[in-house]
């Protein structure tokens, strides 16, 4: 993997770039905000690994100016800071995962690496709907109502195995191990990406489509079609 390691703290850019190039990957590295925003902007590489505190400019708005421009690389955003706040903070801004100070390097690179294989993937596939919301899983549009959603990249992994699954719940289980593999992450980063989801998709309009089922999981479908 080319990797663009944006981070302020020179020890830990030392540990990561020892072990990443080690292990046979390509690191390059800023050391603020704005460095790195540039280089993101100009290179091409594989994936971004963020922190949120940089100097100059911080990683969340790093990131929601890359994805505002256009650039779909995966961002692994790395925190001292671990609140649910803090997460739907960084997920608002576009990141793909999030990594909580003190990691494993093991971890990181596992994690960097599964983003990678699927920003990879990306089959054609015929448009997805339930009710009037639908998306086109080719083109990542979402729609709803005739009004297009902005939605960030997990969010919208969710939202495309949900309308493939629909009506049927699906799992906390299956949704943690579609989107992030062999690798989950903590229990709240999933609840953080399902708010994201459900004020994207359900908050706007007078009909919800998102539904929690306590203890199972999460449906989504047309509440005309659910049978009382």
């Amino acid at each position: 993997m080319h990797l663009l390691v944006i981070e302020d703290n020179p020890d830990l850019v030392a540990n990561l770039v020892d072990y990443l190039e080690g292990r046979g990957h390509t690191v390059d590295v800023a050391f603020d905000g704005w460095a790195g925003l540039q280089r993101a902007m100009d290179e091409s590489f594989d994936a971004l690994v963020l922190d949120l505190m940089l100097p100059g400019l911080d990683g969340v708005e790093v990131c929601r100016r890359l994805r505002g421009a256009g650039r779909s690389l995966p961002v692994l955003m790395l925190t001292a800071r671990d609140t649910l706040q803090d997460k739907l903070e960084g997920f608002a801004g576009g990141a793909d995962d999030y990594l909580v100070k003190p990691f494993a390097l093991q971890e990181l690179e596992v994690r960097l690496a599964a983003l990678v294989r699927r920003s990879r993937g990306g089959v054609s596939t015929p448009v997805l709907r339930v009710a009037d919301l639908e998306l086109d899983p080719a083109s990542r549009r979402v729609r709803r109502g005739g009004r297009t959603l902005e939605l960030p990249p997990i969010s919208l992994r969710i939202l495309e195995l949900l309308l493939r699954e629909s009506p049927r719940v699906v799992s906390r289980a299956q949704i943690e191990r579609v989107v992030w593999g062999d690798s989950p992450p903590d229990s709240d980063s999933l609840r953080a990406h399902m708010h994201l989801l459900r004020a994207a998709i359900d908050h706007p309009f007078t009909r919800p489509l998102l539904r929690t089922v306590r203890g199972v999981g999460y449906q989504l479908a047309d509440p005309d079609e659910i049978s009382s």
